[in-house]
C-alpha cells in the first residue's frame, strides 16, 4: 500500500475525539484507511514524571520504554475515530502489543511521531489490524510500536488466523503488586486513556464486564520497569500477549527468566488466571 500522510500541527483536544468516538457504534465498512497521521509531540514533563511514579520506573534520564505510547495516544485517538475509519473505538480489544526501542531515549525533547493502521486480517471472533506508531528524532527512526487490535463481528473472507501464543512455563518470581480499586482512573488521569471497562464497575458493566479492568498498558509498564536489569537501554524487543484481563481490585504476580539477550516472561492472577505472557529479546 503507498502511504498518504497528513501532517498535523498537533491532534485535536481529546474531549472532541471521544465525543466522536462515542457517535460510532457500528462496523461501517472492511477496508483500512491509506492515510496514517504524523505530528511532532513534545515530552511535557510533568506528566512524565507522573507516569514514572504510577508505573514504578526509575528517573534515569531516558524515557521508559513504553512512555512514547503515551505520547503518541491522542494522535492514535485522532486516526481511529477518523470519519474514513471503518470501525468504532469502543469495543476494540487490544491483544497483543509490540515495542522495538532501537536506539537510547535519553535527552529527548520532543519526537517526529507517525500513526497508521494495516494488516487486517481474519480471525476466530471475527477481525484484527495493526495500530504502527513510528517516533523519530533528527538522526531517524528510534522506536517503533505495534498493538494488535481485535474488531469483534467482522466478516472477512480469507483464513483464519489460528496460530496459538506461546505460553511461558513456570518462571520465577520477580516482583508482586497491588492493583487496586482506582488504578484504571489513576492511569486515565496520566495517560488520558478514558475506556469506560477501566473507569469503574458501573461503567464497565454498560460493555459486558462485571468489575473494571486495569488497562493493558498499565501492567505491560509494571512489567518492563521491573525488568528493566534484565536487558539492555536500547537495542530491544518488548511484547506481551494480553490474555485474562486484571479484574479491580487484585493481586498479581510477575515471573520471568533471569536476565540475558532474550527471556520469557507471565503475569498471573490467583485462581490460576494467566493476564499476561511476553518476551524480550536483544535486536
Amino acid at each position: 500500500m503507498n502511504r498518504q500522510w497528513q501532517d498535523l500541527h498537533s491532534p485535536d483536544s481529546r474531549v472532541s475525539l471521544y465525543l466522536r468516538a462515542a457517535s460510532k457504534r457500528k462496523i461501517s465498512g472492511d477496508t483500512l484507511p491509506a492515510v496514517g497521521l504524523r505530528s511532532f509531540l513534545r515530552v511535557q514533563p510533568d506528566n512524565l514524571a507522573a507516569y514514572r511514579r504510577l508505573c514504578h520506573f526509575t528517573d534515569d534520564g531516558r524515557l521508559p520504554g513504553t512512555y512514547p505510547h503515551v505520547m503518541a495516544f491522542t494522535l492514535q485517538l485522532q486516526l481511529l475515530t477518523g470519519h474514513d475509519f471503518p470501525f468504532p473505538l469502543l469495543g476494540l480489544v487490544h491483544l497483543h502489543n509490540r515495542i522495538d526501542v532501537l536506539r537510547p531515549l535519553g535527552g529527548i525533547d520532543g519526537l517526529h511521531f507517525a500513526v497508521y493502521a494495516g494488516n487486517l486480517q481474519a480471525h476466530a471472533k471475527g477481525g484484527t489490524f495493526d495500530l504502527v506508531t513510528e517516533a523519530e528524532d533528527g538522526l531517524g527512526l528510534l522506536w517503533r510500536e505495534t498493538s494488535r487490535m481485535l474488531v469483534r463481528g467482522l466478516k472477512l473472507q480469507g483464513q483464519q488466523d489460528d496460530t496459538g501464543e506461546n505460553v511461558p512455563g513456570a518462571l520465577a518470581e520477580v516482583t508482586r503488586w497491588y492493583a487496586d480499586g482506582d488504578i484504571g482512573r489513576r492511569y486515565a488521569k496520566v495517560c488520558g486513556d478514558y475506556n469506560p471497562i477501566h473507569l469503574s464497575a458501573a461503567s464497565a458493566r454498560l460493555f459486558g464486564f462485571p468489575k473494571a479492568i486495569a488497562h493493558g498498558m498499565w501492567s505491560n509498564a509494571m512489567a518492563l520497569a521491573a525488568l528493566r536489569t534484565h536487558m539492555p537501554n536500547s537495542g530491544y524487543r518488548f511484547e506481551v500477549d494480553f490474555r485474562k484481563p486484571v479484574r479491580l481490585p487484585s493481586e498479581v504476580v510477575l515471573s520471568a527468566s533471569e536476565a540475558g539477550p532474550a527471556g520469557e516472561l507471565r503475569l498471573d492472577g490467583h485462581g490460576e488466571l494467566l493476564h499476561m505472557a511476553g518476551r524480550w529479546a536483544v535486536l
